[in-house]
């Protein structure tokens, strides 16, 4: 079966292939040239992280250029991370990461990892599982996250394990639904936003629990989150665009068939105004500096626009 990120990268590798070649390569030459000697990926600040090295194989992958010396390097700095203690987002880098390794360049970091493996990153997921049904940021956290369950199914289809009481979660996800249309990401929150609307549609579509009032309510709430820039904003008090609010916001609504309900020239320009002439993204207009993740972002976001073109 094939997996949501997984179905996702296809998508965008094929959105890229159509694009110049002159194009592509330069944001390759970016990835490439942002990859460390020890063979992870860094963010602005720091050494090499789970995070950004997922990023930078994700932005490889869809550029098909993960292969040979990237690989193999990236996969040695995988297999010294497998006995550490993680959070939830840097356990899906690390699966993710791996996977993509062994699907585009043959390489498996997880090939040596203990025999049940899976079973023990299955038992370390349910600990954040709450009696709403959702899963806390952290095994101390008492609050559900729309953002961290849509984390937790993602895990579970990669390390092929089934997700307990889908129910339970669907019910969760529910309860986060705003009036104003949108999904919040935790319960206190007073309002919806483009991320956590859209970690909450992928969650129900991959658990086959989409309804149709779930679109209309979500389109409206994700149109109106573009903004003169073109691009789409977190939530309605922030007034700047960025580029992975623009990201998520455009594959939900494609992925709801609504896509034309956003003015995706003005997104195109959007996130052609963010590209640098030497490859990389920036966040946003206000963003000086860059990194790998708004990267595999940017180039999502050309992929997508590619498409529905």
């Amino acid at each position: 079966m094939t997996t949501y990120l997984e179905n996702l990268t296809l998508r965008l590798a094929t959105g890229l292939g159509e694009l110049p070649a002159e194009v592509r390569d330069r944001h390759v030459r970016y990835l490439k040239a942002a990859q460390r000697p020890d063979g992870g990926f860094a963010g602005r600040e720091g050494g090499s992280d789970l995070y950004y090295t997922g990023f930078g194989l994700r932005g490889l992958a869809v550029l098909g250029e993960l292969y040979g010396e990237t690989a193999e390097r990236a996969a040695a700095f995988l297999r010294g991370r497998l006995s550490g203690r993680e959070s939830i987002v840097d356990f899906l880098s690390l699966i993710y990461s791996a996977r993509l390794l062994a699907q585009a360049a043959g390489v498996d970091p997880l090939a040596d990892a203990v025999p049940n493996w899976r079973d023990a990153v299955a038992a370390s997921l349910d600990r954040l599982r709450r009696p709403d049904g959702g899963y806390a940021k952290g095994a101390e956290g008492h609050a559900s996250s729309t953002y961290h369950t849509f984390l937790v199914v993602l895990c579970l289809q990669l390390i092929e394990r089934p997700v307990p009481d889908p129910a339970g979660i669907v019910a969760f996800l529910r309860s986060q639904a705003c009036d104003e249309g949108g999904f919040r990401e935790i319960r206190a929150g007073k309002r919806a936003g483009t991320n956590p609307t859209a970690a909450a549609i992928g969650t129900l579509q991959v658990l086959g629990a989409l309804r149709p009032e779930d679109r209309e309510s979500t389109l409206d709430f994700l149109v109106e989150m573009q903004n003169d820039e073109g691009g789409l904003r977190a939530n309605t008090r922030i007034p700047i665009a960025d580029l992975l609010s623009t990201f998520t916001g455009m594959l939900t609504l494609i992925d709801l068939d609504a896509i034309s309900e956003l003015e995706t020239a003005d997104a195109a320009r959007f996130v052609a105004s963010l590209e640098m002439p030497t490859g990389g993204f920036h966040a946003a207009a206000w963003d000086p500096a860059h990194d790998v993740e708004y990267t595999f972002y940017g180039l999502g976001c050309r992929a997508l626009l590619h498409a529905v073109r």
